[in-house]
């Protein structure tokens, strides 16, 4: 238990820089749109949401699928790793984080879960990003893309749902994606595999090779 968390705070603080570098880019993109695009700012945030996150679905997929063949060769097992890891952290830290902790820092947001509304894209994409993922045995730039995808999916989220936009809620929505993104999608490409595989996570063989 020692070594899995110590584990997991390696890979937080790898994966820190990065996700705040993100965030920053979506949160400045977004202002723009919203200060020179506000008529049509809430469609343009939900179409953008509807396919930024099948796209971070995919991506993690692809990811988590591959790192799991490398060492195991299940195609179905890697399949079944890559469309957990993908619709259930994915769906945790696009929706149900920000969700939450929107609600928390008193947002009015409407609740939507895509693998209910949509449960046959959800899960073609996250099938066929397992299914890549095995074939091409692609790491690092699928986790790479699955951290930029899942930042702006969560704050997208937080836009397109958002019955009240205030300059607050953009400062809280930096915070919150923050948070919503590092703790379970920069884990979950990585370690959620590994806990499948039962083996212990040598971090630098991850770092060079897979992150």
């Amino acid at each position: 238990m020692k070594t899995r968390t110590s584990e997991a705070l390696h890979e937080l603080k790898h994966h820190s820089p990065f996700t705040i570098l993100a965030t920053i880019m979506a949160i400045i993109l977004i202002s723009l749109l919203y200060f020179f695009k506000s008529s049509d700012f809430n469609s343009i945030m939900q179409t953008s949401f509807h396919i930024a996150h099948p796209l971070h679905l995919f991506v993690s997929a692809i990811a988590s699928a591959a790192i799991f063949y490398k060492y195991k060769k299940s195609f179905f097992q890697a399949i079944l790793v890559g469309l957990l890891g993908a619709i259930v952290i994915g769906s945790i830290s696009d929706v149900l984080f920000p969700y939450l902790i929107g609600i928390i820092f008193n947002m009015k947001l409407e609740f939507h879960l895509p693998i209910i509304e949509n449960p046959l894209l959800i899960l073609s994409v996250a099938i066929i990003g397992s299914i890549l993922g095995i074939k091409t045995k692609l790491t690092k730039v699928p986790h790479l893309l699955h951290v930029f995808l899942s930042v702006f999916a969560s704050l997208l989220y937080l836009f397109a749902f958002n019955q009240t936009i205030t300059p607050l809620t953009f400062i809280l929505s930096a915070l919150i994606v923050f948070i919503a993104v590092i703790v379970p999608c920069c884990l979950s490409d990585i370690l959620f595999p590994f806990f499948f595989l039962g083996k212990k996570i040598i971090f630098y063989k991850l770092i060079n090779m897979e992150c």
